[in-house]
């Protein structure tokens, strides 16, 4: 049976909070990346992909639309806020931390916001 489009989208982000609340909303998870003259950098775009795949296996649900505004620096500490949408319209803020870079591997956490925003009206 289908759940009407508010309802899973609201369940969508219930369980990325409850996740969170567990404590394991993805800790650890991490990416690869090609290092030029500079220090490793993750695209915005292959980060947003990284994310929404992290939180689609932490879930079991599909894969959110996840967009993040700027690429993330393979330096540690570094953070940037990226923002899930759920089909209802309604966002949860998911703020990515970079724990430490080895080499081309830059090693983030991901944690979702504990509530969502309301789609504007």
């Amino acid at each position: 049976m289908a759940l009407p489009r508010s309802t899973a989208a609201t369940w969508i982000l219930s369980a990325v909070a409850v996740a969170v609340t567990a404590g394991v909303l993805l800790t650890g998870c991490s990416a690869s990346v090609s290092v030029g003259k500079s220090d490793p950098k993750l695209s915005a775009d292959e980060l947003a992909a990284t994310v929404s795949e992290k939180l689609a296996r932490t879930t079991g649900q599909p894969e959110p639309d996840i967009t993040c505004p700027e690429d993330l620096a393979g330096k540690v500490g570094t953070t940037t806020r990226c923002e899930l949408t759920a089909d209802d319209g309604s966002t949860l803020g998911v703020t990515v931390t970079v724990t430490s870079v080895d080499g081309e591997r830059i090693n983030f956490g991901i944690k979702a916001d504990e509530t969502a925003s309301s789609a504007a009206g």
